[in-house]
């Protein structure tokens, strides 16, 4: 059986990950509560996704959810475990979410590297335009406007003299 995911939220009185979907031999709408067991403010929440998403009994209704969704969901309930409200926890969701433009990623450790890496790539796959698209154009040529003064780089000039 093939199921498809529509929404997916938490409840935090019993904790639990509730899942609404669809079969796709049927055309009704089902749910579904997935009990967290186990779960402090002191668990790690990309661990515990990792293992909801991989429990045999949920694995194929989980199918359709990515891994992302599942640690938000999971970060959600841990602030409201620490005595944080809704807003102060999709608010602290949304800053690890966020990827300074100015932040120097070589002082960052590998976990962290990659954790960047992936929400990177998520707004690129997520902004980016596919040929099924309908504003899908193939050869965009854009002028930039050249009313400032172009600044040129002394490594600029020093390789152009050695070749």
């Amino acid at each position: 059986m093939t199921y498809v995911a529509k929404k997916c939220g938490i409840r935090f009185q019993p904790p639990s990950v509730i899942l609404i979907y669809e079969d796709e031999n049927k055309d009704r709408a089902r749910q579904r509560i997935m009990p967290i067991r186990n779960f402090s403010k002191f668990s790690d929440c990309s661990r515990a996704a990792e293992q909801l998403k991989n429990n045999p009994r949920h694995k194929a209704y989980l199918q359709g959810v990515s891994l992302r969704q599942l640690q938000k969901l999971y970060s959600l309930l841990r602030g409201h475990l620490q005595g944080k409200s809704l807003a102060q926890s999709l608010e602290q969701i949304q800053q690890e979410e966020t990827t300074d433009p100015e932040e120097d990623l070589n002082k960052l450790d590998d976990k962290e590297l990659a954790k960047r890496k992936s929400i990177m790539d998520e707004l690129f796959e997520k902004n980016r335009k596919k040929k099924d698209d309908p504003d899908f154009t193939y050869n965009v040529e854009v002028e930039f406007p050249q009313n400032e003064q172009l600044e040129s780089c002394g490594w600029d000039a020093e390789s152009d003299n050695e070749f």
